[in-house]
Order: structure tokens, then C-alpha cells, then sequence
């Protein structure tokens, strides 16, 4: 007999914790039975709201996406002062896990003026305290595409402010040591010097927990050798910490074939990149979705659910052949992994700070963290690298072609967040 919401509501928190704790050792997750785990996942925000608060809806979606085998999703933006017990026990009770964002669209780090304030640090904490005791929670994201250009890079050591101080209030707080990591945009002339630097300094309480890459690079019909996938895991090999897809999915030409998955869990990859969330679950103008709402609407239409010309609620429909592209290619992977038991992250490297290229990175080395009210004042003093615990060599960046973005929706939208930012920018 199907449990009515007043039932599920009873059983409090608690029925989100149904599912297994996932830790992180080296560069690889693991469940509290020591298996390996891989991500299979969707983004998943519905409207520039919190999509983990409407229970109905919630459970529509997680019944289709454990149909489709996804076991993970993404949430870009949530309500702190919300109840989520609901949607967060429904997705668990489908074996599915959340990645969460800290920030909101009034606390976003801006690239061209970055700064991190305590109004930011408490509204990171604030997504924090409403989530930690979910043991279904896999981790959280200080950021999203904050860099997205050559002249932004000076925004990395706020991120990795950002980093420090979550993961000190979590310490703090006694909660459990949900890892905290990072999104980034897959830009060829950034992205290895940016992974190395939120990883290098040799103080693990300043480094993310895991790195995560927003990348279209796998436009099918393409291959391994061919994509740039084979660059990316150049940068990828031996990572110290997991390193995984956050967002995927190219859908030009079209359809999607989905051939990438074969590459991220195959021999080439699967020892050194935990998975992949495809972008996205919800049908929009760009023509991402996985799944839709209803037939599109005008641009101008106005109605409950109804946004930006598409419906944003109601009984998700697959969208052909993607999503049954999608199934059928996740039904036919099924990575094993390592054992914890049997996993022992000696061949790991540290990486070195990357220093200063000419119209390009623009942090040199290992520089001093701003502190809580800090600006950027145009440069950054040096500070002493800490001895870290695995003396392994560091790999040397190497750059990837990154065909254009896609035109993002509601979801991962940083540059249209700055817009939103400048609104607040009095405010902070």
C-alpha cells in the first residue's frame, strides 16, 4: 500500500536516511558498505525556486528517473526555511542522491569584483544547517561557473575561501563530513590550472573535497581520441581528490546518443572520474530536456507552473529518443570499482599552485586566502605551502578545445546570476 504524504511526514528525516552514507578516500566515493560509487545523474531544477518542496511533484519525478537508473541529481538553487523532508525522503526511497548548491542568487561570488562577507557565509551555512541531516545529501557546491574567462581567474581564491570556511562551520557544527567541492566551466585556457589550484597548498582544510566539471566537449558522432575527453583525463589522471561530470549532454547535431557514458565508465576513465550528470531533466528552449511537462507554450503565457514558454510541473513525459537513449545506455554500465578495503591512494599527486600566465591564469603560486570581508584589491600576497601528506609529482596542464556552452535555462546559469548579483551588490 502506497504511504500517503501525511505517513512520510511522520517518519520525519529519517526516511531520507534510508539510503547509504557516501564518503570520499583519495579520488574515489564509497558507500558505508565500502563500494565504490558512481554517479548516474540529471540536473534537476525546475524553476529559479527550490524544486525540493512541492512532494507531489517530486514524487512523479523520482519514479521516472529510477526508471531511467539515474541515482543522483543536482540542485542549483533551494529555500533554507523550506521543509524538504518530503522530496528528500522520496528521492531517497528511490535510490536516488543530491548534490546541493550553498548559494543563492543574492549571494553568488561575482568574477570581475569577487568578494566573500559574512552574509555570504552565513547564507551558505544557513543551506547547510537545512540539509546535513539528510544522509542522501552527497555533496555541496560552493560555486558554479564563477570563472568563465581568463581576466575572472582572480576570483579562485575566494572559492577556495569559500571552501575553508564551510568546511570549518561544518567541523564545528559536529555534522557529518559532507564533501564540499566545486562546479567549473570546462574553459581549455583555465580549467587545469584552476583543478590544480583548489587542490594544491598541501592544507587539506582549505582544498575542495571533490572537483566537478561542467563539460560539452562529447558532441556525437565523436570518439574518444577525438572529443577532447582524452585531454581531460590527461588532467584528470591521479587526481588527489574525486573529479566528476556536473553537467554533459552536447545536443548538437542531435539526437543524443549519449556515447560519452561509454568513455566515463569505460577502461579510459573509470579509474580516475566518479561519473556524470547530464544536463537536464526539464525540456526548455535549449532543448536539453530529458523530459517534459507539456506541449511548449508562448514565450508571453502566464498560468500556474507555466514559465518562459514551458510547463514546469505535472507528469513527466520522456522525451524521445533522449531519454530512451539515455536508459538504454546507463542499463547496459554497470562499474564494480574498487573495493575500500582494497583501495589504497598511493599513486595520487598533489598538485603544485600553478603560477601566472600571460593573458591567462592570473593567480601566481600558492597565494594567502582571503579572509571573511575581504575584497579583491588587484594582486594577492604569496604564502608558504604547507608540506603535504602524499609527495607525488604533479601533473602539467594541458588545454582542450570546449566548443560553446549550451544556452542555459533556469539552471547553472552563472553569467546570468551576475545580472541578478548587481541587484544585491548594496545589500551585501
Amino acid at each position: 500500500m502506497k504511504l500517503s504524504w501525511l505517513s512520510v511526514a511522520a517518519l520525519g528525516a529519517g526516511a531520507a536516511n534510508a539510503l547509504d552514507v557516501v564518503t570520499t578516500k583519495g579520488n574515489k566515493f564509497f558507500d558505508s558498505k565500502g563500494n565504490q560509487f558512481f554517479m548516474k545523474g540529471v540536473a534537476y531544477q525546475l524553476t529559479p525556486a527550490d524544486p525540493l518542496i512541492d512532494a507531489d511533484q517530486c514524487e512523479r519525478d523520482a519514479s521516472l528517473m529510477k526508471t531511467l537508473g539515474a541515482n543522483t541529481i543536482r540542485i542549483y538553487h533551494v529555500d533554507p526555511n523550506a521543509d524538504h523532508s518530503k522530496c528528500m525522503a522520496t528521492f531517497a526511497d528511490a535510490g536516488i542522491y543530491t548534490l546541493i548548491d550553498l548559494d543563492t542568487f543574492d549571494t553568488y561570488i561575482l568574477p570581475d569584483d569577487p568578494w566573500w562577507n559574512q552574509t555570504q557565509h552565513d547564507r551558505y551555512a544557513e543551506v547547510m544547517d537545512a540539509f546535513h541531516t539528510y544522509d542522501n545529501v552527497l555533496g555541496f557546491f560552493v560555486g558554479n561557473e564563477i570563472i568563465a574567462r581568463a581576466n575572472q581567474s582572480q576570483a579562485a581564491p575566494f572559492i577556495k575561501a569559500a571552501t575553508r570556511d564551510m568546511k570549518a562551520y561544518r567541523d564545528k557544527k559536529g555534522y557529518r563530513k559532507i564533501p564540499i567541492g566545486y562546479s567549473a566551466a570546462d574553459i581549455a585556457e583555465l580549467r587545469p590550472m584552476l583543478q590544480n589550484y583548489l587542490t594544491c597548498g598541501g592544507r587539506e582544510a582549505d582544498n575542495v573535497d571533490f572537483f566537478a566539471l561542467n563539460s560539452y566537449e562529447w558532441c556525437d558522432p565523436t570518439t574518444y581520441a577525438t572529443s577532447g575527453y582524452a585531454n581531460l583525463q590527461k588532467d584528470a589522471e591521479n587526481f588527489p581528490v574525486p573529479i566528476f561530470f556536473s553537467e554533459t549532454g552536447c545536443n548538437v547535431p542531435g539526437p543524443r546518443l549519449f556515447d560519452d557514458q561509454n568513455a566515463i565508465f569505460g577502461p579510459e576513465m573509470v579509474n580516475d572520474w566518479s561519473g556524470s550528470l547530464v544536463y537536464e531533466w526539464i525540456e526548455e528552449a535549449n532543448h536539453y530536456g530529458l523530459i517534459s511537462y507539456g506541449p511548449k507554450v508562448e514565450p508571453t503565457a502566464t498560468g500556474k507552473n507555466i514559465e518562459g514558454g514551458f510547463t514546469r510541473a505535472g507528469t513527466p513525459t520522456p522525451v524521445s529518443p533522449d531519454f530512451y537513449n539515455l536508459k538504454s545506455k546507463w542499463d547496459t554500465i554497470t562499474p564494480t570499482g574498487v573495493r575500500l578495503n582494497d583501495y589504497k591512494p598511493t599513486d595520487l599527486s598533489t598538485r603544485d599552485c600553478p603560477t601566472s600566465t600571460e593573458g591567462g591564469w592570473l593567480v601566481n603560486g600558492n597565494v594567502a586566502i582571503p579572509t571573511v570581508g575581504q575584497t579583491f584589491s588587484g594582486s594577492f600576497k604569496p604564502t608558504p605551502t604547507a608540506d603535504p601528506e602524499d609527495t607525488g609529482s604533479a601533473a602539467s596542464p594541458s588545454s582542450t578545445n570546449n566548443p560553446a556552452p549550451p544556452n542555459k535555462e533556469i539552471a547553472g546559469m552563472s553569467i546570468g546570476l551576475v545580472g541578478v548579483m548587481l541587484v544585491f551588490t548594496l545589500w551585501l
